[in-house]
């Protein structure tokens, strides 16, 4: 239990019909005091002071000055049933700047208060052991999730599911290797299983732990793309109708759009919600030769040169390509679009407004999709096919991945050592490899893998990340 006490807006910035002011320490019940003239705790006594876990009216106002902030609510949350594990006080006041930072200023001249930092309180909850730093990350991302997807996923993590599986396999790892140990410590006397039964039956167990981490690795990345947002390249000729097709699924004029060859020359990139799924569609320069002079001169071909780079770069690292097809020219395609169409790649041929597009829409073995930016035709179709592409590529199942998703780069490097450290005690400990020198090698690579998996909940070794971690909350979280 830290001996300072914290203080800081949880609730939203700006007007707001209700805020809410939390408060967490051991100068949280006299704060309360102080700003409501009652006492914590004292069920109703002194002017209407909160019982544990139950609103009440209070009127706040300056401790030194005597003068009236608010009538508001007040919440009293005494440790270590709190969300910080320590006590906790929260005032419902009305959410005016005035008086928000009415209350805030009352909060900071009282000695031993001060204003907590990003993630502060988050900290202290992990720090008092009411989560684990898997929950801690959950809990951030449902603060940041902006669709239902995101949701979903941070909710899970936040009820404890991803840590709970690790921490799973932290406890499987620390049985085989008490077994280990088991057999230094007593290799002079009879063990169950005869001579090599412990380190056989640890072996055993370590095999399937590291099938199942193999397993939960080997998902395509899904977690991390669902926290981030999956990145569609829309790609294909000059006037073609990519800014076009940008515009319409952004709903505002994100790109220039102009009957001139070359318009866009840098990568346009608009965060979207493609059913319930985070997504970044960026357009991109036209695909094209530009060694004719282009639309202005050898400085204008330079730009349009990089412009074209940056477009095939984007396209190589898209999780989903939109190639999109000028419907004037068809069936004739632009051989430097139709080269990147492949199976990551969802075909759309434009300007079916001008009703030429003959079937069969095909490109590279490729359905196409026919739509009219201009007039919407074919979009709602369009639409469903992009999401349904999405969702296969962004949702994880139990028939995908084991338990839930993996959902950080920290979380990965990690486990990847951890089957690193599995995999050299399985070498050790097959068959003939197994010596009186490798009992001691073998339990120190188990040990390498608990404390991989440790550093992922916060169980041991988490100072270096702690920072990183709570530094991109929000204040009052």
């Amino acid at each position: 239990m830290t001996a300072e006490t914290i203080f800081a807006l949880a609730s939203g910035a700006g007007r707001a019909g209700i805020a809410i002011i939390r408060i967490s320490g051991p100068g949280a019940g006299p704060a309360l005091a102080a700003i409501t003239g009652a006492k914590a705790g004292t069920g109703g006594e002194a002017g209407g002071s909160p019982e544990p876990r139950r609103a009440t009216i209070v009127k706040l106002s300056d401790p030194e000055t005597l003068v009236a902030i608010d009538d508001g609510l007040a919440l009293w949350f005494p440790a270590p049933d709190s969300f910080t594990g320590e006590d906790v006080a929260e005032l419902h006041v009305h959410g005016g700047p005035a008086v928000v930072m009415g209350t805030l200023e009352a909060l900071g001249a009282m000695p031993g208060l001060r204003t907590a930092e990003p993630g502060e309180f988050t900290r202290r909850a992990f720090e008092n052991g009411k989560m684990d730093l898997t929950a801690a990350e959950g809990l951030a991302d449902l603060v940041e999730a902006e669709t239902s997807a995101q949701r979903r996923q941070a909710l899970r993590q936040l009820r404890g599911e991803l840590g709970k599986l690790y921490e799973s396999w932290r406890e499987r790892l620390l049985n085989a290797l008490a077994h280990i140990e088991a057999g230094i410590d007593f290799s002079d006397q009879d063990l169950p299983g005869g001579p090599g039964g412990v380190e056989a039956a640890a072996a055993e167990e370590v095999g399937k732990l590291v099938g199942e981490i193999a397993a939960h690795l080997k998902d395509n990345r899904r977690g991390e793309r669902l926290r981030s947002g999956l990145l569609i390249t829309i790609i294909g000729p000059p006037n073609a109708g990519k800014s076009s097709l940008l515009n319409l699924l952004a709903q505002r004029d994100a790109a220039i759009v102009h009957e001139t060859a070359g318009t866009t020359r840098d990568v346009i990139e608009v965060h979207l919600d493609l059913g319930g799924y985070p997504v970044i569609v960026a357009d991109t320069a036209g695909l094209r030769d530009i060694g004719d002079g282009g639309n202005g001169g050898p400085g204008v071909i330079d730009v349009e040169a990089e412009g074209i780079r940056r477009a095939r770069g984007k396209a190589r690292e898209a999780d989903l390509r939109l190639a999109v097809f000028d419907g004037q020219a068809w069936p004739e395609t632009d051989s430097h679009t139709a080269g990147l169409v492949d199976a990551d790649t969802l075909v759309v041929i434009n300007k079916s407004d001008l009703g030429r597009l003959a079937p069969p829409l095909i490109v590279g073995g490729q359905p196409g999709l026919a739509i009219s930016a201009l007039t919407g035709d074919g979009i709602e179709t369009f639409l469903a096919v992009a999401a349904e592409r999405v969702a296969g590529l962004m949702e994880t199942t139990a028939s995908s991945t084991i338990g839930p998703a993996l959902t950080r780069a920290r979380h990965r490097e990690a486990l990847e050592e951890c089957r690193a450290a599995l995999e050299r005690f399985l070498a050790v400990t097959d068959g003939d490899k197994w010596s009186d020198k490798t009992p001691e090698l073998a339990a120190e690579d188990l040990r390498l893998a608990a404390r991989a998996l440790g550093r992922i909940t916060g169980r041991v070794d988490v100072e270096d990340v702690l920072d990183a971690i709570f530094r991109d909350f929000c204040i009052g979280k």
